[in-house]
């Protein structure tokens, strides 16, 4: 029995690191520019720009996450890439309503578009 185990072992192994090489390949570094809005607003409001800084900051309190709508249209949204992961509301709160420049790992996924942040700034 141990010399199935050992085949089964090494295979095991060889498709977890076939699909980790896999998910790093997908990652890649981008830098965004966009308003950091409330996501119920970006959905269903269909804004270009936050309405308020006011209003995104009340959303955000009330627990709607941050988002990051690009001017044409694309919403990242912003992840940890920690586990357990937390929500990155904290971090963008001070932006909420304004323009930013956000540089991070990227993730793509059935369309929509996460955001690992490692830099982000008020847009000049």
């Amino acid at each position: 029995m141990t010399h199935t185990k050992k085949p089964l072992a090494a295979l095991f192994l060889t498709v977890v690191l076939v699909s980790a090489g896999a998910l790093l390949a997908q990652q890649k570094t981008v830098t965004v520019e966009g308003y950091v809005l409330d996501s119920a607003c970006a959905f269903t409001k269909n804004l270009e720009k936050p309405i308020s800084r006011d209003c995104a900051l009340a959303c955000a309190k009330e627990g709607s996450q941050l988002v990051i709508l690009t001017k044409d249209g694309t919403i990242y949204w912003p992840i940890d890439s920690a586990t357990p992961a937390k929500g990155q509301n904290a971090r963008l709160l001070e932006f909420a309503g304004s323009r930013v420049t956000a540089t991070g790992k990227l993730y793509d996924r059935g369309g929509s578009h996460a955001l690992v942040i490692e830099q982000i700034a008020a847009a000049k």
